[in-house]
């Protein structure tokens, strides 16, 4: 079975690049190109691929609101997110709308021929890296008794010296909205009715120790 592709990356050279490594392989075949997440989402609609690839980064609509989109209409193919930029946003955004696979740029073509392969046939595959970070608790996995992960954990920590949403976004190199999304998710986890109650954790399980005088 042959699997068709639709390239989506704002860089013309990007694109040539990967139509030329992709036709490299006998089951794979790239049927279209895209310079936007605009033109993707129309292209996707016309062309019907199996597997779409989508830059992040791109003018008019940023690959995951394409992918949004593109997921939520009929008979949608699978979207692998092949990207420069790993943060924590980017990852947490994909995988909330529902993608297949989430690549970065530098991953080797053995990689991308596999992630494509996977992506069509209904598993999904994440970047060698990032899955490391998933395994350490980065995106959600338990890292201890008391089910929160080491990022929850720290935003707690943080919570418990007095600092802002804004002051934790600046110190974890996280958005400000992020940390609301992890302040939300220890609150339920812990049974906290609110930030008081989440500063009164901390300091009572020793994650905050209070200043000597």
């Amino acid at each position: 079975m042959t699997v068709s592709v639709l390239l989506a990356d704002d860089q013309a050279t990007v694109r040539r690049g990967l139509r030329l490594i992709i036709g490299t392989q006998p089951d794979l075949r790239v049927v279209g190109e895209a310079a936007d997440g605009r033109e993707a989402v129309e292209a996707v609609r016309r062309l019907r691929p199996d597997v779409a690839l989508l830059d992040i980064a791109m003018p008019r609509m940023t690959g995951i609101a394409a992918a949004g989109e593109i997921l939520a209409g009929p008979a949608p193919p699978r979207i692998v997110m092949l990207t420069t930029y790993d943060t924590e946003d980017n990852l947490e955004g994909a995988l909330r709308v529902g993608v297949s696979g989430f690549l970065l740029k530098v991953s080797p073509p053995e990689q991308l021929f596999s992630a494509i392969r996977a992506a069509a046939g209904g598993l999904a595959v994440l970047d060698p890296a990032i899955t490391r970070r998933v395994m350490a608790g980065y995106v959600g996995t338990p890292a201890g008794p008391d089910g929160i992960t080491r990022r929850e954990r720290e935003v707690l920590v943080l919570i418990g010296r007095g600092l802002s949403n804004a002051e934790i976004s600046a110190s974890l190199a996280i958005s400000v909205s992020t940390v609301g999304t992890h302040i939300n998710r220890l609150l339920a986890k812990l049974a906290l009715r609110d930030r008081a109650e989440a500063v009164r954790y901390a300091y009572e399980h020793g994650l905050v120790r209070p200043r000597a005088m």
